[in-house]
């Protein structure tokens, strides 16, 4: 038990603010964090080391779980759609960022639609590798360094929109 502590100490913020840019809402990123520790503990079995590092085993697993939602609670359009306030922001390390330029990047990326967004937030929000990525999603690296390219593209066009 005190391994699963560690690994909540450790994820617990991340796994959050993962759900919570993917579901905009801070009840159910607690709900869906939660839910995600108790199938860590439950399915610790399954995981096996040869087939890579545990993070992107984990969030396979937030993924699966976020679909799951998803598809009891929400239809697509409204995952698209809603945009909420309540967002959390990771704190800048760089100088010089303005609020306004947070939130024009925040509005840019709920208008992408919910494949480029949790590719965006995986690879740039939570650090994953495109390796650990292509893994995760069953497909090739190259796949899915075009469709990280393609998604920050449109992010950037979105996010320039603004102005």
């Amino acid at each position: 038990m005190s391994e699963l502590a560690t690994l909540f100490e450790r994820y617990h913020i991340p796994l959050y603010n993962f759900f919570l840019r993917l579901t905009t809402d801070k009840n159910t990123s607690e709900d869906l964090t939660q839910t995600l520790f108790y199938r860590i503990l439950r399915f610790r079995h399954t995981f096996n080391a040869v087939n890579g590092s545990f993070k992107p085993w984990m969030y396979q697993m937030a993924r699966n779980i976020h679909a799951d939602y998803c598809k009891q609670k929400m239809r697509i359009s409204e995952v698209v759609k809603s945009a909420d306030s309540d967002i959390e922001d990771v704190p800048l390390e760089e100088e010089g960022v303005e609020e306004q330029d947070f939130e024009k990047l925040k509005a840019a990326l709920m208008e992408l639609g919910p494949i480029d967004r949790e590719l965006i937030v995986l690879s740039r929000y939570e650090g994953l590798k495109y390796a650990e990525i292509a893994q995760m999603k069953n497909m090739s690296l190259s796949a899915v360094k075009v469709q990280i390219h393609r998604a920050m593209k449109e992010l950037r066009i979105l996010y320039f929109k603004q102005l």
